[in-house]
């Protein structure tokens, strides 16, 4: 959740920080703080709670003495609520050392009560504090930062990115993770460190990814990386493949209006570079074909949205590879001491690539000789590297807390691998891949007509239900795990009561949510690939329509059927079925967008919400 940067070089760093730190507000946070080693030695500390602006001005009105060594974090509550003494950073050592964390240190009582005992004070409610004394204690003893930093991991449980520098080591910052992100930049005479690379890609493209148990100390001239015992370690370097301008609005009014213009763009960019000869190839998977025609069953563990694209590539993995495919709660998955082996394929599913629950269960079935494979949109994140393949999602930055862009790439991104899957097990002739495979290369032109077409009036109706308590969504088969994203997008943002159903479940309890006026989405399937199952929902349309809803449907173009029982139709182009997903979420998440602006709430950084949960 926190978002963390450190800098060393020639240039003064508080301007540095302060650009660092706004790039990484889409992670969510209540304070914000920096400290900096000043040209005289002197280490200075300014931290608020609220907003990053409340630091700019406070900054503004009593400027503080700049320095080329600095460290900068914007904070979630967890232990102690949003304050100025709780904010990041925390300083020991007789106010000589900073410290800053993203994570929840488990044993920070006991560590406190230690610490206590020998007579040391604390001035906040946090964790990080605890770590913050307890290393400053070791620097006194040793007059080795690094050193200090070995001997505070090895006590500290939990999950822990921490950032440290002292007044008397000017040029110099180090860092510690443990279960959290932390990359780092580097420059030409300066290096940077941040909980990814949003943190610093305005000035440099060039990045190292560390790896779980492993300190790391940058200076001007150069990166030093060991694990937690001292020993050298190898570090993965990539390049960013964004720059800064991605990562900024470009006149729109909103991130997530950006992001939801671009799911076009984020389709077409996880298909390119993935199709030869009308079939599917995933150059990231070559070497693999062995384990994919020797797999019986198919996991796969992702939390929120991501679940929620899991549950529609469920469909796909099992019609295009014969596998049978369950899709779980990451948060859950552990915790049920669930059957998998060796021929069992964990597939998670990660935005960020930090998600602590989902890496969690990557662990856990690492560890009961499962193979993984995630599906992810950043580089360098620590899933992926916990994984044993990876197929990246090219979606490109995508800041908004709520996720658009990135549902749409994750589910191609699942039916690319199931084509990938099917044509190694055999299960899909040539011209059976080669028609879906032209389906999916067709979606990004069809989203944007969706766009075109409809977003206007999807926008005007959604500021006439401003006032809406709640709205249910409803749909079957693929157009299900669609209803459940419509409502989750809709919670998110707006804050109103909403839910999911499967259609079919009406009967079974939620009809008697229904009254005059209930406003009721419902994603009708193409009744040119299933009549039964089109009549089946037009039924349920009939049930809700009796009963005084207001009903709202997705429907495709031409189907005359569901307009004697609706209120509004929300048009998509013709798709085959399994296809009607990438078209279909687009209207909802137009809708959700369009209703939390016209109750004038903020859709990007949407209350009690983080765009990366690194915490369990």
């Amino acid at each position: 959740m926190c978002g963390i940067v450190g800098y060393v070089g020639p240039r003064p760093s508080q301007a540095i920080l302060i650009s660092g730190l706004a790039r990484l507000e889409y992670r969510g946070y209540d304070s914000a703080g920096i400290a900096v080693i000043d040209a005289d030695g002197h280490l200075g500390l300014r931290k608020r709670a609220g907003k990053l602006q409340v630091l700019r001005d406070d900054l503004a009105t009593h400027p503080m003495a700049d320095g080329t060594t600095g460290i900068g974090h914007t904070r979630w509550a967890t232990h102690g609520g949003p304050s100025d003494a709780n904010a990041h950073p925390h300083l020991a050592d007789d106010g000589k050392l900073a410290v800053i964390h993203n994570g929840i240190i488990e044993n920070f009582a006991e560590l406190k009560d230690e610490l206590l005992g020998q007579g040391f004070t604390f001035r906040s409610e946090t964790d990080t504090e605890v770590a913050a004394v307890l290393l400053g204690r070791e620097f006194a003893a040793s007059g080795d930062l690094v050193a200090a930093f070995r001997t505070v991991a090895a006590r500290l449980e939990g999950a822990f990115t921490l950032l440290a520098m002292h007044q008397e080591r000017p040029g110099l910052v180090v860092g510690a993770r443990r279960n959290s992100p932390l990359v780092i930049g580097l420059g030409e005479g300066e290096n940077f460190l941040g909980s990814d690379v949003a943190a610093f890609v305005e000035h440099t493209r060039n990045a190292l990814a560390i790896g779980q148990d492993q300190i790391v100390a940058i200076t001007p001239a150069g990166v030093s990386v060991t694990d937690f015992a001292g020993n050298a370690v190898d570090v993965e370097p990539f390049e960013v493949v964004w720059d800064a301008s991605a990562a900024e609005k470009g006149g729109w009014s909103s991130f997530m209006a950006k992001e939801v213009s671009e799911e076009p763009e984020a389709v077409a960019n996880t298909i390119r570079g993935r199709v030869h000869d009308d079939a599917v190839v995933i150059p990231e998977l070559s070497g693999m074909d062995e384990l994919f025609a020797g797999i019986h069953r198919i996991i796969i563990v992702a939390c929120g949205t991501a679940a929620y694209a899991g549950m529609v590539g469920k469909y796909a993995l099992e019609q295009w590879t014969r596998v049978p495919v369950d899709v779980e709660l990451a948060h859950e998955f552990r915790y049920r001491d669930p059957v998998i082996g060796e021929d069992t394929l964990v597939v998670s599913i990660s935005q960020s690539g930090e998600t602590m629950d989902t890496l969690m269960a990557v662990k856990y079935a690492r560890e009961h000789g499962a193979k993984t494979l995630s599906i992810c949109n950043t580089q360098g994140a620590t899933i992926p590297r916990e994984s044993d393949a990876i197929v990246y999602t090219h979606a490109g930055p995508e800041v908004a807390v709520a996720s658009t862009k990135a549902f749409v790439a994750q589910i191609t991104a699942l039916y690319l691998l199931a084509l990938h899957v099917g044509r190694i097990r055999g299960v899909l002739s040539a011209a059976e891949s080669a028609a879906h495979v032209h389906e999916l290369q067709g979606i990004p032109g069809k989203i944007s007509r969706v766009l075109a077409e409809e977003q206007a009036h999807i926008e005007q109706f959604s500021h006439w239900m401003a006032d809406t308590q709640s709205v249910l969504f409803l749909g079957r088969h693929v157009g299900y795990p669609i209803a459940l994203e419509g409502a989750l997008k809709l919670k998110e943002i707006s804050y109103i009561h909403a839910e999911g159903f499967a259609a079919g479940e009406l009967k079974h309890g939620p009809i008697a949510l229904i009254e005059p006026g209930q406003p009721v989405f419902v994603i009708v399937p193409s009744p040119r690939e299933s009549a039964e199952l089109h009549r089946k929902v037009i039924s349920n349309i009939q049930e809700v329509r009796a009963r005084g809803a207001r009903v709202i449907v997705v429907a495709e173009e031409g189907d005359a059927a569901v307009l004697p029982f609706a209120d509004e139709v929300l048009r998509i182009p013709l798709a085959a079925p399994l296809f009607e997903p990438l078209l279909a979420v687009v209207p909802l998440h137009i809708f959700a967008m369009g209703l939390a602006t016209a109750k004038g709430l903020d859709v990007d950084q949407p209350r009690n919400l983080a765009k990366s949960v690194t915490v369990e």
